[in-house]
Parts: C-alpha cells; sequence; structure tokens
C-alpha cells in the first residue's frame, strides 16, 4: 500500500482560499488527525484528499483510487424507513460492493439487537454505528471520515477506536477529521492542526 503526498496545497470554499501552501505525506498504517476551529478547512481538507472537491492549486501525489477509499462524512446516509441491515445492503448495491457478512458488521458495532429496526427509530449513535458498520462490510485501506465522533457515547468511541486500530494494524490509512481527542491508545497517531 502507497503513501499519499500532498504538495503546497490550496484549498478554496468559494472565492475564499481556506488553506494556502500545504505540504505533508500520511502512510500505511497511519492515522492522521486533522485538527482545527469551526472554519478552518478540516472537511474542505478532507473532501479535496478524498476526491470529492478539486483542489485549487498544488498537488497530491499516489492518491487512492475511488474504490480503495471509503468516505463517511456529516450526514450517515441512511433511509429512515430502511433497517440498519438494510441500509447496509442498499448502500453496498449503490456503490456495487460486496459485502463481508453484513450482519456480523453490524454486532461489531454494537447493532446485532438493532440490525432490523427502521433507522429512523435509532438514536444519534446507533445512526453513527450504522454507517460505521460499512468500514468493517466492505473493507478498503484508506478511510477518510469526517467527525466520526459525533453523537457516540462512551461505548461507541470505544468501538471507534477498536476499528481505527484494526485498520492501521492491518496497513490501512486513517484520515479523520475530529474537534475531539481521539478515543484509546490508537497506534501510528499524529495530529495536523489547520489555522485559519
Amino acid at each position: 500500500m502507497s503513501s499519499l503526498h500532498v504538495h503546497q496545497l490550496v484549498v478554496s470554499r468559494g472565492d475564499r482560499t481556506v488553506l494556502d501552501d500545504l505540504s505533508f505525506s500520511v502512510a500505511a498504517g497511519e492515522v492522521l488527525h486533522i485538527r482545527g476551529r469551526n472554519g478552518a478547512g478540516k472537511t474542505s481538507l478532507l473532501e479535496v484528499l478524498c476526491g470529492l472537491r478539486t483542489a485549487s492549486g498544488g498537488r497530491i501525489e499516489q492518491q487512492p483510487a475511488p474504490s480503495e477509499r471509503h468516505w463517511i462524512g456529516h450526514k450517515n446516509g441512511l433511509n429512515p424507513v430502511l433497517s440498519a441491515l438494510e441500509n447496509l445492503q442498499f448502500w453496498a448495491g449503490l456503490n456495487g460492493v460486496t459485502l463481508r457478512d453484513p450482519r456480523g458488521a453490524l454486532a461489531s458495532v454494537g447493532l446485532k439487537a438493532q440490525a432490523l429496526r427502521p433507522a429512523g427509530t435509532l438514536s444519534t449513535g446507533q445512526k453513527r454505528r450504522a454507517a460505521l458498520a460499512r468500514l468493517v462490510a466492505a473493507p478498503r485501506p484508506w478511510w477518510f471520515l469526517d467527525e466520526p465522533l459525533a453523537g457516540l457515547d462512551l461505548e461507541g468511541l470505544d468501538v471507534f477506536a477498536r476499528l481505527v486500530t484494526a485498520q492501521v494494524s492491518g496497513g490501512g490509512t486513517v484520515i479523520v477529521t475530529s474537534h475531539q481527542p481521539l478515543p484509546g491508545e490508537i497506534p501510528g497517531l499524529r495530529a495536523l492542526s489547520l489555522t485559519p
């Protein structure tokens, strides 16, 4: 698995430059925690790194292909009428992904008992876990996670730490934004602080 290299990146939002001349690298087995105040450009940078937004300048070398990366943004992308299991299956069909044990993936994030409940009846934290189950059900080497801790309780934070630890221990890479410190003793963790 390769490293991602960012050279003199410029990121704009509308007609405003939010990041300028940013350079860094992230390699397999690492967790890059992007930190910064509201408006510092964390989400915009993550979108550029994941290929969802075009940079205004600079370059990214060895950017992972779409089939190699997971994106989980602020919104969980769940249909409230479908169950957690049906949402996982729908997401897989929409993305042309073959799931590996979807029920087991939901159980691994603490949703075994809620797998058949409509997503609209789940708590905020349970909805977040249902979105995180995609990471387990369809493994990919690169994870791009925007504020994934939002709504998680202590047990949910432990689940998240376990998922990320397994990802990087297996040679995967995680790039994550969060206003709060990442939970647990996650190996390969380093921070990138953005200042507006």
